[in-house]
């Protein structure tokens, strides 16, 4: 018998098919959804690096501004206004808004606690390159240097000493080709500069944990799931200087411009050759009676009257202080710029006395011949030291610092900038006592926007009697009052939920204009700090 056709088939066909296509029309709705949320967050992601990008280069452009500028806009130190919570990208939603901010880590009382907003001065620690140069220079030194850190042995310093010389021949704690050669995999010693901190890795003795700390992501700071890690350090941080590890004490980059105050004209050189040059350089810029004892100085060095000492402490005092008050006992000549004198100097004598550090002219006397004069006379010195009243220098030192240099470098690389090194940087610095080491803590004012202007040069602590001259004299190769590179660690970020971008960079503010000369993205650590500490701002009704 023959079944009757099942006409609603069709409809159930029907029904099935747009069902299908309606799985396959929300099956596409839903990737291309989240193919657009991918491009979202992607395009906020670069976003987020074009913030930090933004940061990096206003840190950039502010270092190019004259120091004078710079402390007038807030400076580099602290600056919240500059370096806090910047709006790059405004909108009506949170997310919408991304900023940037500049952080680095702040050092009280010597010791690192706690976040700033600005830059880090990177001759606040220890250059690491230059470390065999001034260990040849003076024996001993570099191990001395390096002991500062917390944890460090002697097999460890020669170890980082050795892996930086040149030369194939261990320390008395050291390891050279030998050593390495019998690792696993072998391989052997740079025998010359650093190209990363983290090479450190490859000399022998050197861990992650000492290296690094427990500063797990690297924002200068043990935050409360890190601090748990500081017994496996293996070194005695009670007082947390190893929360960042050595990195934060070293590195390969610092230096100081030795320019004049507009920051483009280099400093009078007091040893070049040509004395006529440098008495033309010198009255340029320098009274006449400092010029004048200079030269008479370079050509005829210290005078030690018969039975007695060179200079002497005092030996300058009847010479007066700063700009022309401190005139020597005879007039003195205007040389090839014309003026009229009693006596000229011959400048056609070459000098003869290197000087090695400026202040070695305090205190100091002359013994000069003028020309057409029958007698030498005897020159008081300008620049008088009494070791009872030391902040007499301050009447006269930093204007001469700020124009003249006994060397012929436009940089200077490694010196430690004593105003804002940590303890741990400052007390390997040969000729440190812990008690300079006490008072330079106590007396310094590290924020450049705040601080004494006499305070700009190290030779400071002279004249707020910390040191004496003497002791000066052996700590100025090691010791700065500031220098010209600067760490920068941007966060580009916005107000609500997004990503975020980490940037570091140091920043070689000696050469016009800056430049960047060393860049790492740190984004993969996180941001590393709350968008509230960064500066995010939240409207009413959001």
């Amino acid at each position: 018998m023959r079944r009757p056709l099942r006409h609603g088939m069709i409809l159930l066909v029907v029904l099935v098919v747009i069902a299908l296509c309606s799985l396959a029309a929300l099956t596409f709705s839903s990737l291309m959804t989240a193919e657009r949320e991918a491009v979202d967050a992607a395009v906020r992601k670069v976003q987020a690096r074009a913030l930090a990008d933004s940061g990096l280069e206003m840190a950039r452009m502010f270092v190019g501004l004259t120091p004078a500028d710079q402390i007038s806009a807030g400076g580099t130190y602290d600056n919240t206004g500059r370096f806090r919570g910047v709006l790059v990208a405004d909108g009506k939603a949170a997310h919408n808004r991304g900023r940037f901010a500049i952080v680095a880590p702040r050092v009280e009382d010597g010791i690192y606690q706690g976040i700033r907003f600005g830059l880090e001065d990177e001759s606040t620690k220890l250059n690491l390159n230059i470390l065999a140069a001034l260990d040849q220079k003076l024996p001993g030194c570099g191990r001395q240097i390096l002991s500062g850190l917390p944890g460090m042995t002697d097999d460890v310093a020669d170890a980082i000493l050795d892996w930086i010389d040149q030369d194939d021949e261990p320390r008395e704690f050291g390891a050279e080709l030998e050593y390495y050669a019998n690792c696993n995999p072998p391989y052997a010693p740079a025998n010359g500069p650093l190209c990363t901190v983290e090479d450190l890795l490859l000399v022998r003795g050197v861990t992650p944990a000492l290296l690094f700390g427990v500063d797990a992501n690297r924002n200068g700071m043990a935050d409360q799931g890190e601090t748990s890690l500081q017994g496996g350090l293996g070194v005695d941080s009670s007082d947390r200087s190893m929360d960042r590890g050595w990195a934060a004490y070293v590195t390969l980059y610092s230096m100081e411009s030795n320019f004049q105050p507009d920051g483009v004209t280099p400093r009078i050189n007091l040893n070049q050759s040509d004395m006529e040059k440098l008495y033309t350089d010198l009255t340029a810029v320098l009274p006449e009676q400092w010029a004048t004892f200079i030269v008479a100085y370079k050509q005829n060095g210290p005078y030690t009257e018969p039975g007695g000492a060179a200079g002497g402490a005092a030996g300058g005092a009847a010479g007066g202080a700063a700009g022309g008050a401190g005139s020597p006992a005879a007039k003195q000549p205007s040389g090839t710029s014309g003026g009229s004198t009693t006596g000229q100097l011959d400048l056609t004598q070459q000098g003869k006395q290197n000087i090695t550090q400026v202040i070695e002219l305090l205190g100091q006397r002359v013994r000069v011949q003028f020309q057409g004069a029958s007698q030498p006379t005897v020159l008081e010195c300008p620049f008088p030291y009494d070791p009872n009243t030391p902040s007499m220098v301050d009447a006269y030192l930093p204007d001469l610092l700020d124009y003249v240099t006994a060397s012929p470098n436009k940089l200077i690389a490694g010196r430690i900038n004593i105003n804002q090194a940590p303890r741990v940087v400052l007390q390997g610095i040969p000729g440190m006592t812990q008690d300079i080491l006490d008072q330079i803590l106590t007396q310094r004012e590290p924020d450049p926007a705040r601080r004494d202007p006499a305070q700009r040069y190290e030779t400071w602590i002279l004249s707020k009697g910390i040191v004496t001259l003497d002791q000066l004299k052996l700590l100025c190769p090691f010791i700065t009052g500031g220098g010209c590179i600067y760490r920068a660690q941007a966060v580009g970020y916005y107000d609500g939920e997004g990503p975020s971008a980490r940037i570091e960079a140091i920043i070689h503010a000696g050469t016009q204009p800056p430049r960047v000369i060393f860049w790492r993205d740190m984004s993969h650590l996180g941001r590393g700090y709350s968008r509230e500490f960064l500066g995010a701002e939240t409207l009413v009704g959001e």
